[in-house]
């Protein structure tokens, strides 16, 4: 069972509401290698509708069922309410979950670790079944600038992608997968 979870920006951002007019207006957030331009206000877009440990957060959520090696089996979406319960950055988790690291392991703490360790299985059957579909696979580095003091960009840095940032992007695509087939239907 893998449950993927999006802000419900709905609950806060009401057809229209000035609010929607705006969003409406700038279309999507944009981002400079030092700032972002939210299409949200900051109190929506960093804080309502930004994960923060051990805090209720609105959400939609696909919940989804899939075999041993990664068919998705049944979805279905309802509004909920999630609590996550840690921070962690894409290192740390590919550290603990993918190079099992003794460090970053025992920074998690064994439940969400364990939790991690089931996701990490969900990735592994999820990857494969997109092989035998014969699916796309780009693995290249993002740019990522390098900004002074001064706010002037002095170079750019390759950095690439880890097995934590493949995890989450597979669990993204068979959301959309899924909600584009309840749509279909």
């Amino acid at each position: 069972r893998l449950i993927v979870a999006i802000a419900d920006v709905s609950h806060y951002v009401r057809p229209g509401t000035a609010l929607d007019a705006a969003a409406q207006e700038r279309g999507t957030s944009v981002y400079f290698p030092t700032r972002v331009l939210p299409m949200l206000p900051t109190a929506l877009s960093d804080h309502l509708c930004s994960l923060a440990p051990r805090v209720d957060r609105l959400c939609f959520a696909a919940d989804m069922l899939l075999s041993k090696n990664g068919t998705l089996k049944s979805a279905r979406f309802y509004p909920a309410v999630m609590r996550s319960a840690a921070r962690l950055t894409y290192t740390l988790a590919s550290q603990a979950l993918f190079e099992g690291r003794p460090a970053a392991r025992s920074q998690l703490g064994q439940p969400v670790l364990a939790s991690l360790e089931v996701l990490g299985e969900v990735y592994r059957a999820l990857y494969r079944a997109r092989g035998r579909r014969g699916a796309l696979d780009f693995d290249s580095a993002e740019a990522e600038f390098v900004i002074d003091a001064g706010q002037h960009v002095r170079g750019v840095e390759l950095r690439t992608r880890n097995h934590a940032h493949r995890l989450i992007e597979e669990c993204m695509i068979l959301a959309n997968v899924a909600v584009a087939q309840e749509l279909e239907r």
